[in-house]
């Protein structure tokens, strides 16, 4: 079975997930929470397409092969000049400025907390990512990286927070007529 078909997998047990248990659910609460919640949902399958799948179909081989721990240096590829560390920094960096964007317009928070729900998401993936097959690895850099990008995304969603506040005020009072 090709990785294509692995993934899809994956994506229709995503898609199940929302259909079933979250599309009524943040419908009921209005337009405005289905929107943004139905964006981070969305986003998070997007991550979780990029760094984890498939996973469904390694589950049956997830304990063949050893699990490689974290690795613990920061920035060592970089410093070292191995592989396209740079573009590694900057991707990581890119990909959780979304998730610190959304993260305060679906649930108020400090950024000490979007932080930490960066923080605590980005570890997720890099613990689950060695288990998935052998070839993967996580690395302390890409922790760092990640929640680096959480911040600046809440820095975002602090510049951009009267002009969302007003598109779901809007949005809001559109649902209620």
């Amino acid at each position: 079975m090709g990785n294509h078909m692995k993934c899809f997998i994956d994506i229709i047990a995503l898609i199940i997930i929302y259909a079933v248990f979250l599309f009524k659910k943040w419908k009921a609460r209005g337009k405005d929470i289905l929107l943004v919640n139905t964006l981070l949902y969305v986003y998070i399958a997007l991550v979780l397409y990029v760094t984890l799948m498939p996973v469904i179909v390694s589950l049956p081989a997830i304990f063949n092969h050893p699990y490689v721990p974290m690795h613990m240096l920061p920035f060592d590829d970089y410093f070292s000049g191995r592989g396209d560390a740079e573009r590694q920094i900057l991707l990581n960096v890119i990909m959780m400025i979304p998730f610190g964007f959304l993260m305060p317009v679906v649930k108020r928070q400090s950024m000490f907390a979007c932080a930490l729900r960066t923080f605590l998401f980005s570890l997720c993936i890099e613990l689950l990512q060695p288990l998935i097959d052998g070839f993967r690895s996580s690395d302390i850099t890409d922790l760092i990286t990640n929640t680096v990008g959480g911040v600046i995304g809440y820095l975002l969603y602090l510049l951009f927070k009267p002009l969302i506040n007003t598109l779901l005020n809007r949005l809001k009072s559109n649902y209620t007529r």
